[in-house]
Parts: C-alpha cells; structure tokens; sequence
C-alpha cells in the first residue's frame, strides 16, 4: 500500500527471489530434509553421551511436521547452556521459559556447521559435568 517503494529494499528483494528460483524449492526444502535429520542425530547422539543432561527433542521427529529447527529441553540448564552456546559463537534463539532452538538453513548452513554445533555442545556439555 505504498504509492512509491523503496528501490533499495526491492533491490534486495528480487535478489533474494532469484537465488530461490535458481536453486528451486524442492532441492532447498530436500538440504532441509537433511541438515535438520542430521542435527537431530547430532543431538540425538549428544543424549546418549550425555544422560545425565537430559537433552530431549521436543520437535516432532517426522521430517514432514517440522521446518528446518530442532527444539530442545535440557533438564533447567537451558539458559546457562544457551547463553554458553552464543559465547561460544553458535547462534541459536531461546524462546521463554526453557527452550533452545536450533535452525540449520539450506541456503546459508552446511552440514559442517551442524558437525561444529555437535563439537560445541559436547565441550559445554562436558564442562557441566564438573
């Protein structure tokens, strides 16, 4: 509803599309598929190492009732852990009372930056421990 948009912001704009329509839905969503399933065994297997922690995915585990994030629950420790993360450099979003939330995007991560969350976690985790 505006009479004149800004040019630049509409630069930005069609930019953006044209990455999405030269890499197609379908591949970006098929990346998300993956990024995401493994993130979730990332975590998954950070569980096992670490029961004491009490890590549990609160995301649906379906691939098709999810976007590209995994939703975390960690035993009271979620803030401290969190705030260990972003310290640590990983960006993640906390979203009040208790939750961590990971999101891995097709355009931008990589399955190397879900391998570098994994190898963070684990140091925190470890350090918790203590």
């Amino acid at each position: 509803q505006l009479s004149h948009v800004p040019i630049l912001g509409m630069s930005a704009m069609k930019a953006s599309l044209e990455v999405f329509a030269e890499v197609g839905m379908s591949a970006l969503r098929a990346k998300s598929e993956k990024l995401t399933g493994y993130l979730e065994y990332t975590i998954d297997q950070l569980a096992a190492e670490f029961p004491d922690a009490a890590i549990s995915v609160i995301t649906p585990r379906d691939p098709a009732e999810r976007g590209c994030q995994i939703s975390i629950d960690i035993a009271g420790r979620e803030r401290k852990l969190f705030d260990d993360m972003i310290a640590a450099g990983v960006i993640a979003d906390f979203r009040e009372p208790c939750i961590i939330r990971m999101a891995p995007v097709p355009l931008y991560n990589s399955f190397e930056d879900v391998f570098t969350f994994g190898e963070v976690m684990r140091k925190l985790l470890v350090q918790g421990e203590g």
